[in-house]
């Protein structure tokens, strides 16, 4: 099914908004945004680039909402839809409102315009086909229908072969087994491994397989993860590694985060996957089915369990302690950093250690590996050698008393403050000129620092011929996918986003991170850079470049997070 219009359907479309209906300058820069429009004309004119015209503004436009160009019920949208339509002859205004509207009173061509364009807009259905095809824009532009929303429960058949383990996560499944036949309930472990090493893929075959005879006797694998990103990509992997084995029964997999909801009724054993926001907000309701879970839980399992000292897993396993007993089940967390930093650190990883490392998962490689498991897996090609280029700006920033109590509230660089970010030309000027140094052909993930400085950017780099998509928490979920399958297949040089693609995403054949938002989180910068440091045994490249584009922040009160980094750069080198 085709997503997104082709070049040749977007120069058509461009063409007819401009001189064939004659839509205005005005109109044109309030849908695709009167600040975006002078910011882009202010850094080409610093580029010594031509200015935007009118038809290079309706072809960003285009290429920013895609199918979706005359979907939705904003105002200016509403007066796009009114124009095209006035531009019309009269009887094909009558009849696209006989065929489309109820209301028997109006008989007047010009009454009936307004009905028109404020019709409630159904992607891909009868009245924006009907609306397209009037006006002759290609088919695409009516949208594409919604896909049919993921449902609270997911069968899945067998038979379905993924690639086969490294040998070294063979190994590690091995023992996570072994670990499991020995200890049972009072099985409490971590799996550690290098960011990129395959976690999600080792728990999950050693723990499917180990409790795969338990889901015939309505026994549950629970998998917590922190995002909606994190608990899909679960999902899948669960998915994946079932259909590819022999089993006789299919296995059901529950989704307990965001919207979705699990009933009583629903409950015969399988996998639930949940986000730890979820779980604590039912408990605290006394959620009758998550009771009835934790009750049958056969065995949890924790990704990021660095994040597991806070007070809501506190609130988890006290509750299925109070359920099932001081043995409760096997635990068993993922992280690439066993511990946490902090001043709370001491406690905090003690707290970890309490819970989880009876057994510590990881993989013998000798003391090479145990000097080094970075350097070890970059040599031997499991993860990519990353070279480190600091930008400097140049520009200086002072954090207002506002953005600095929210910094306190967020622990990170507060939203405010990236806003103000966002919108500073000169600082825009000198991220879209390094971003367009990158050589052609190289796929980039750009993480910007809201979801319209994310479309601005891929905007810019449009204009100056290269092939660029932006995707957000905003994006919906068949466009996001399509966007990030064609990103992995080398249709577009770059990927901006904001806030989706820190987790829950995999792109081996990214080469380049640029990251446009400043973060004092060293989790949050780990998952960033995660994105491209697959090696070539797992598909990847062999070297990833990570541009941070660096100012300098007064009143920050700690380092950015990237300057922590020192040790973890194959070579470093600084840009101004």
């Amino acid at each position: 099914m085709q997503i997104f219009p082709t070049d040749d359907e977007i120069e058509m479309a461009a063409d007819l908004l401009v001189n064939k209906y004659n839509v205005s300058p005005h109109l044109l820069g309030e849908l695709f945004g009167r600040e975006a429009r002078d910011q882009a004309n202010n850094i080409l004119q610093s580029l010594r680039l031509p200015q935007l015209t009118r038809l290079d503004l309706a072809k960003l436009l285009i290429q920013r909402k895609g199918s979706g160009l005359f979907a939705g019920s904003h105002e200016t949208t509403r007066r796009l839809r009114l124009h095209l339509l006035n531009c019309l002859p009269g009887d094909k205004i009558a009849s696209l409102f006989r065929n489309h509207s109820s209301n028997d009173n109006i008989s007047s061509v010009s009454y009936m315009l307004k009905p028109l364009s404020e019709m409630k807009w159904h992607s891909g259905k009868g009245w924006p086909k009907d609306f397209v095809g009037a006006l002759t824009f290609p088919t695409i532009f009516a949208g594409i229908a919604s896909e049919d929303k993921a449902q609270p429960i997911h069968i899945v058949p067998p038979l379905q072969k993924p690639p086969l383990l490294a040998e070294f996560q063979e190994g590690l499944k091995k023992r996570m087994l072994q670990v499991l036949n020995q200890e049972g309930d009072r099985t409490r472990c971590v799996i550690t491994l290098p960011t990129g090493g395959g976690k999600t893929r080792v728990a999950v075959e050693a723990f499917i397989e180990w409790m795969q005879p338990c889901f015939s006797n309505r026994k549950y694998l629970v998998w917590i993860a922190q995002s909606e990103e994190l608990c899909e990509q679960a999902i899948a992997c669960i998915a994946q590694m079932w259909s590819s084995r022999e089993f006789v029964s299919p296995l059901r997999i529950y989704r307990y985060f965001g919207k979705y909801e699990i009933q009583s009724d629903d409950l015969l054993g399988g996998a639930v996957v949940a986000s730890i926001n979820k779980l604590y907000n039912r408990i605290n309701s006394r959620d009758e089915a998550l009771e009835a879970i934790l009750k049958d839980t056969g065995a949890m399992i924790i990704d990021e369990a660095h994040r597991a000292s806070t007070s809501m897993y506190d609130v988890l396993l006290d509750r299925a302690e109070e359920i099932c007993g001081s043995n409760l089940f096997p635990i068993c967390g993922l992280t690439a950093t066993p511990g946490r930093a902090g001043n709370r650190q001491a406690e905090e990883t003690r707290k970890l250690v309490d819970r989880f490392e009876t057994y510590l998962v990881k993989p013998e490689f000798g003391k090479e590996y145990e000097d080094n498991p970075l350097h070890y897996f970059r040599e031997h090609g499991f993860l990519a050698n990353p070279h480190h280029i600091e930008f400097r700006s140049g520009r200086e920033y002072h954090l207002t008393e506002k953005e600095l109590l929210d910094m306190t509230l967020k622990n990170d660089i507060p939203d405010c403050f990236l806003e103000r970010l966002a919108d500073d030309k000169k600082r825009n000027t000198q991220i879209i000129r390094r971003l367009l140094d990158i050589p052609i052909g190289t796929p980039t993930l750009v993480f910007a620092c809201t979801v319209e400085h994310a479309y601005f950017l891929s905007s810019i780099l449009s204009t100056q011929g290269r092939r660029a998509g932006a995707v957000s928490a905003e994006t919906p979920m068949v466009l996001r996918r399509a966007l990030i399958h064609d990103f992995k297949e080398g249709k577009y040089d770059f990927l901006c986003n904001f806030g989706v693609l820190t987790t829950g995403f995999d792109a081996p054949k990214t080469e380049c991170i640029a990251l446009c938002r400043p973060t004092t989180s060293e989790v949050l910068y780990e998952q960033i850079i995660g994105r491209g440091l697959r090696g070539p045994k797992f598909g990847g490249t062999e070297e990833c470049k990570i541009i941070d584009f660096a100012d300098n922040i007064r009143r920050l009160g700690t380092s950015l997070a990237y300057t922590r980094f020192s040790d973890f750069w194959t070579d470093e080198k600084v840009e101004a």
